[in-house]
């Protein structure tokens, strides 16, 4: 399994040059290597060695991961530094975790406490993914994100509170999507549809202008009545048209 992470980091980081590089320079597989034996440990019930040694390793690299979460293959933790793995975290098999990011409880939870993260996942740097909900299959957390619910399959979250943005985005088998930049941004999706029905806004009341003659008179006194005398009122099938849009 060790290995598999070794051969994870050197397939999914175009920084590292050779396997040499992966095991001398990654925190992350450091951190995960410890993380296993110690896990071990936990479930043969020698809790208090196996937390001493989780907490040699996150002194060692900066990541804390409690030795009860249960970690699958494959796993990639990039950076790594500030990342926080609760005691009852599932992580599913080629799952990606980048810098900052917290795998934790809310506080107000017994039991399971914290997230279950399905198979093929990219959680970008920062993200928050708090409580006993699940992250599933295929899914990428945006960086900064926070996420309080479950999230379906095939699906990409974004923002605080975490909103799902897009689904069925289904990942080869095995290969993780770490692009964490070209992520749907619904606020400008909708400051764009704004701009847009602005545009078409203008362009109804250009033509009311043209239609009441007062399209070459812009720079007259705005106080002063339109020349036609029909400023009052606004035509039946232009308001029509607005309040279908």
């Amino acid at each position: 399994m060790i290995r598999e992470d070794r051969e994870a980091v050197l397939a999914r980081d175009p920084a590292a040059r050779s396997m040499m590089e992966v095991r001398l320079c990654y925190p992350g597989l450091t951190a995960l290597k410890s993380h296993r034996r110690a896990h071990r440990l936990y479930q043969k019930g020698h809790v208090l060695l196996a937390r001493l040694l989780s907490q040699r390793a996150r002194h060692k690299t900066g990541i804390e991961i409690h030795p009860g979460a249960q970690i699958g293959r494959r796993v990639f933790i990039d950076h790594g530094d500030g990342v926080v793995i609760g005691e009852t975290t599932c992580i599913g098999d080629d799952v990606t975790i980048y810098q900052g990011v917290t795998l934790g409880g809310t506080g107000k939870d017994v039991g399971k406490r914290h997230p279950t993260i399905g198979n093929n996942c990219t959680i970008g740097a920062g993200a928050k993914v708090l409580g006993p909900i699940t992250i599933g299959n295929n899914c990428k957390v945006g960086a900064g994100a926070i996420v309080l619910k479950n999230v379906p399959d095939n699906s990409t979250v974004v923002g605080n509170p975490g909103r799902i943005v897009k689904k069925n985005n289904v990942q080869p088998k095995g290969e993780a999507d770490l692009d964490q930049v070209n992520l749907p941004d619904p606020m400008l999706e909708r400051m764009e549809a704004l701009v847009q029905r602005l545009t078409v806004l203008e362009k109804c009341l250009a033509n009311h202008a043209r239609q009441l003659g007062c399209e070459n008179c812009p720079d007259r006194d705005k106080d002063a009545p339109c020349q036609s005398g029909e400023t009052e009122s606004f035509p039946q099938h232009l308001a029509q048209q607005l309040n279908e849009m």
